[in-house]
């Protein structure tokens, strides 16, 4: 009878749906990068009349007035309204989408997991980098849902309510959701307190642990001896 029990309790853990950070974790390059420190400043400096150093001075002290604690520090919309450049965002996207690579290890990782479990993407980033990072590179299809903290939570971070909202959306208990990101408190520690099955994705190889990995590979293999 208690042999049943510890089925129906393992079972019950397994993992059905597995969450994937984005930067850092599927996508690299400087597109993020070059769309903030370039891109804006570019534009705006074309606006006023004044060079790439004064937009670039002026660009950067009003992010810094905002903060990245308030969600239109992520916000491309905000920003094109908030320094008067139109409506053109998606034009300045698209420009740079040329900068986004995808890591060596990630399509056959994809190919391989998508066979069992149920793939999202849950993201700091806004919904708009979120959409063009995953179009431009193909990777869209492997995934069932896509969640932006910023965009569909209002939250500058993935907090443990982030975390929870995205168990009740995609209908799993916390321990039925693997997830691996490369911030080592918001896509490890947080959604651990939750009982999440939470990796550090840390592609330095410079720390180490049970739950550190170096390659979404290693992450495949921890997957496959826990379930």
């Amino acid at each position: 009878m208690s042999s049943r029990g510890d089925l129906r309790l393992s079972r019950s853990r397994a993992t059905r749906v597995v969450s994937f950070d984005m930067d850092g974790t599927l996508t690299g390059g400087r597109f993020t990068e070059l769309i903030w420190g370039e891109g804006i400043p570019a534009l705006y400096g074309l606006a006023k009349g004044v060079s790439l150093d004064e937009a670039r001075e002026y660009v950067f002290g009003e992010y810094a007035a905002v903060g990245d604690r308030r969600t239109e520090w992520y916000d491309i919309k905000y920003w094109f309204g908030y320094f008067d450049l139109g409506e053109r965002w998606q034009e300045l996207l698209e420009s740079y989408k040329h900068e986004i690579s995808v890591f060596s290890e990630v399509r056959g990782v994809l190919d391989g997991l998508s066979q069992r479990y149920s793939l999202i993407v849950t993201s700091n980033a806004s919904r708009e980098f979120v959409d063009i990072e995953l179009g431009s590179t193909g990777l869209r299809p492997y995934f069932s849902e896509v969640f932006s903290a910023t965009s569909d939570f209002c939250q500058v971070k993935k907090t443990t309510r982030v975390y929870l909202k995205v168990c009740q959306m995609v209908d799993v208990e916390p321990a039925q959701l693997a997830h691996v990101g490369d911030h080592r408190a918001f896509d490890h520690d947080v959604p651990r307190e939750l009982g999440i099955r939470a990796f550090y994705l840390d592609r330095t190889g410079i720390e180490s642990g049970d739950s550190v990995l170096q390659n979404l590979g290693q992450f495949v293999e921890r997957l496959r001896l826990a379930d």
